[in-house]
């Protein structure tokens, strides 16, 4: 045991830190340093694996887990992580815990904005609980009335944006303020800019950034996998992988809860009904005339769709199977019933003669006593 070891346990000193980065069974960890000692306090980061214990309980071990550290080996920066500490938030989509704040990043232009999947991006930012910044890039590409325009849509939506861009380096300021001290997760389609983003905070990041497809319009995602990356001055910024569209796994109770419009409905008056969905029940206090109410009505269709197939789910696999074919297409097929003629092992066939043979051993022993 080196001397840093023997000097922190006779401290009663827990070696903290931060996951900023998981791949395979392997755990960067941020360190803390509060508490360490002047000859440790030149250690950033240090590799770490996971505890054989913590395997068998189940404990998994996210980016942004505040982790207890055994054993730092301070020569070749490794340890083991003994201890993942309470999370105050956990997202599984990204997988992040201990999360502020969600960055949602919209381009205005290349590709251009749409209302619909910017609902749609919304409505799971919102289900998160987390707070929302919605964060518009590539503000040059587009005219100062187009920009007005765009404010003051959103604001009725109930959403005050931060417009930027990235590559001319405008409204950079505004948004470092506003990220300083707290873990963010940046989110958003592919090809809006968040890696370039990314880059403007904090340069040292250098994520490669792709181009926006001319037939599709849609960006290429150019990040793997989740990574925490330190934003200078404090606070970590979560770079997840870019997604085209995300799920609506939401309740269909709940979904009006996440527009801000009809939230704020809900809270100035009550609907007849309390189990009121909100489309065409009498006395509604949600259903009216404001614009994204047929987002509503369709992204509602789809909420009840996917909780009637998680029902569905359980009865369908219990008769069906799921087949690929050579063509890598997924299809459900009749599960057939399980053949009567098949042979029996060996192993089964001895099995059930020793069975036999037991039993007719205890009727002898019977008959003799009697």
């Amino acid at each position: 045991m080196n001397y840093a070891t023997t000097n922190q346990q006779e401290n009663n000193t827990e070696l903290l830190g931060t996951v900023t980065a998981v791949q395979a069974n392997f755990y960067r960890v941020r360190l803390a340093n509060g508490n360490l000692s002047t000859k440790e306090s030149s250690f950033q980061y240090l590799l770490c694996t996971r505890r054989t214990r913590l395997k068998k309980i189940g404990q998994k071990v996210m980016v942004g887990d505040r982790v207890v550290i055994e054993e730092p080996d301070w020569q070749d920066a490794r340890g083991a992580i003994s201890q993942v500490l309470p999370r105050k938030t956990e997202l599984q989509r990204p997988p992040v815990a201990n999360a502020d704040r969600i960055l949602l990043v919209f381009a205005v232009a290349e590709p251009a904005l749409d209302p619909w999947q910017l609902s749609r991006f919304l409505i799971e930012a919102e289900s998160t609980n987390l707070e929302l910044c919605l964060c518009l890039n590539k503000c040059d590409l587009i005219t100062e009335e187009v920009r007005k325009q765009w404010q003051s849509r959103l604001k009725d939506w109930g959403y005050k944006p931060v417009l930027i861009s990235a590559k001319q380096q405008q409204g950079i300021e505004q948004l470092f303020q506003l990220l300083q001290g707290t873990i963010t997760i940046v989110a958003g389609p592919s090809g809006v800019g968040k890696s370039s983003l990314i880059n403007q905070l904090i340069p040292d990041a250098s994520l490669r950034v792709g181009e926006v497809s001319g037939k599709l319009q849609r960006g290429r995602h150019t990040t793997r996998h989740v990574e925490l990356f330190e934003l200078p001055g404090g606070g970590l910024l979560a770079d997840s992988p870019g997604f085209n569209q995300p799920d609506l796994t939401c309740e269909p109770m709940q979904l009006a809860w996440y527009f801000p419009e009809a939230r704020e409905r809900l809270q100035q008056g009550i609907c007849q009904f309390g189990d009121c969905l909100h489309r065409d029940e009498p006395n509604c206090v949600v259903r009216g005339d404001w614009e994204r109410y047929e987002y509503y009505r369709e992204f509602l269709e789809k909420a009840i769709a996917y909780q009637k197939n998680l029902q569905d789910t359980p009865d369908e696999e219990s008769h069906t199977k799921l087949k690929v074919k050579r063509s890598g297409k997924a299809q459900y097929e009749p599960r057939l019933a399980t053949k009567k003629y098949r042979r029996r092992s060996r192993r089964h066939k001895h099995q059930s003669l020793q069975d036999i043979y037991s039993d007719r051993s205890v009727d002898d022993l019977d008959e003799d006593f009697i």
